[in-house]
């Protein structure tokens, strides 16, 4: 497994990071036993850097990475972990925070979750309105000196908070959205970003599966299926989507690999500082994202496929309205 350092001071870790949030209800039910047996092959195929959230299933995936863990050496592997996100028992979303007092509270109950003695990579959810960034960043800071963090990382954030946060302590990496169809990024962002020395995880590379064969055909949706409510998949916005995927899949197909493996070689190609964090729930799925990166796309290959997929094609917004709202990358 190739490998990489996130930025100019974060850790090195694999060129693929596994997401665990789809192990935990976000796009339907999913199979406990197989979800561990994904994290193992993953940790045993040298993909080193593992992603989660607090708020994924209200804590649920931190245990369930935890007892992963339990089985293999911690050392290993490199957690990345967010906070802030509140939830209510019904599952609904109550906004963020990220005071210094929460920061606190909230490493401690991940730490005992995940079974853990410390978080390679520390980063809030959103950007807390409410709460300067600095503050954050500096109580962040605080955890690092007691041992209990090794790197500070952030999310979904413009280029104004990433300078203002990097003011304060070095950033690991600048989780966000990016994917063929999701290229808002590359105007700002990124650049800050590299100027900054502040490396890219990228999440939804595969636009939450769109860009994959399984959504070549009609699909329908659990109600606790993010997906049921997200802009992309809601009526003409998918049919106009398919389209895309159809013409995704035809350059795929000419290559002999998978639409979804071709939309990950494509983000693998942007840079060496941009890691995609899969979201694969398999072991069949971890080995086909495992292979992507052994496809090497030359400067024609990505002309040809930005041509056939533009960065402003994709029907619907990324999230719907309110979500969108809470977006600092959006502002």
């Amino acid at each position: 497994m190739n490998k990489t350092q996130l930025g100019t001071t974060g850790p090195s870790v694999s060129r693929i990071g596994l997401g665990g949030m789809g192990m935990s209800g976000a796009y339907g039910a999913s199979d406990e036993k197989e979800s561990i047996r994904t994290i193992h092959a993953a940790i045993d195929a040298g993909v080193d850097l593992i992603d989660t959230g607090d708020f994924y299933g209200a804590g649920h995936n931190e245990m369930l990475i935890g007892r992963a863990l339990k089985e293999r050496n911690r050392e290993d592997v490199t957690l990345s972990v967010k906070f802030g996100a509140l939830r209510s028992p019904d599952g609904g979303w109550l906004g963020f925070d990220s005071s210094p007092r929460a920061v606190k509270s909230a490493v401690a109950y991940s730490m005992a979750r995940l079974g853990v003695e410390y978080i390679d990579i520390y980063r809030p959810a959103r950007l807390d309105s409410a709460v300067p960034i600095e503050d954050t960043v500096g109580a962040i800071t605080e955890m690092i000196e007691a041992g209990y963090v090794r790197h500070i990382g952030l999310s979904e954030v413009g280029s104004a908070t990433l300078r203002r946060a990097a003011a304060v302590h070095p950033i690991s990496d600048l989780q966000i959205e990016y994917a063929l169809i999701s290229r808002g990024i590359e105007a700002d962002i990124l650049p800050t970003a590299r100027e900054l020395g502040i490396g890219i995880t990228a999440y939804g590379v595969l636009s939450r599966g769109l860009l994959s064969d399984g959504f070549l055909t009609p699909k329908t949706f659990e109600a606790d299926d993010f997906r049921a409510h997200s802009p992309r998949f809601q009526g003409d916005n998918l049919d106009r989507n398919r389209e895309i995927v159809r013409v995704l899949a035809s350059l795929a197909d000419e290559r002999g690999v998978a639409t979804a493996q071709l939309a990950i070689a494509w983000v693998l190609s942007r840079g060496e500082d941009i890691v995609p964090v899969i979201g694969a729930r398999t072991t069949s799925r971890l080995s086909e994202t495992i292979a992507a990166l052994d496809i090497e796309l030359s400067d024609e290959d990505v002309a040809r496929i930005e041509k056939a997929v533009p960065a402003h094609s994709a029907a619907g917004a990324r999230y719907a309205d309110a979500q969108m709202a809470q977006l600092d990358s959006e502002a």
